[in-house]
Order: C-alpha cells, then sequence, then structure tokens
C-alpha cells in the first residue's frame, strides 16, 4: 500500500446551505404555481415548526 498524507475534507458547508435554499426556492415556486400560495405557506409554516423543534431538542 502507498503511504499518503491524507489532507482533511473541504468544508461544503456555505455551498450545501445555498444549494438548500435554491432548492426550497424552486420547490415553493413551483407549488404556487400549482396549488396557489395557502399551501406553501402552510409548507413553510410546518417546516419552521420542525426546525425550531428540532433547535429546542438540541439545546
Amino acid at each position: 500500500m502507498s503511504e499518503r498524507r491524507l489532507t482533511p475534507a473541504p468544508n461544503y458547508t456555505n455551498a450545501a446551505l445555498i444549494m438548500l435554499g435554491v432548492n426550497l426556492t424552486w420547490v415553493f415556486v413551483t407549488i404556487w404555481a400549482m396549488f396557489g400560495l395557502i399551501p406553501v405557506l402552510l409548507l413553510a409554516t410546518a417546516i419552521n415548526h420542525l426546525i425550531h423543534r428540532k433547535a429546542a431538542r438540541t439545546r
């Protein structure tokens, strides 16, 4: 086996968060175009609630 030195992995956190925002935006726009604004607002509220529950649980 070769004795290569392992380098640390790059930090892709910012890229992942930006792509999450991009994907969430197109999903919301698609749902808005198909069903209207109310389902988008309900989904956003549900996602927000889940984020707050997870944050409270990890504290």
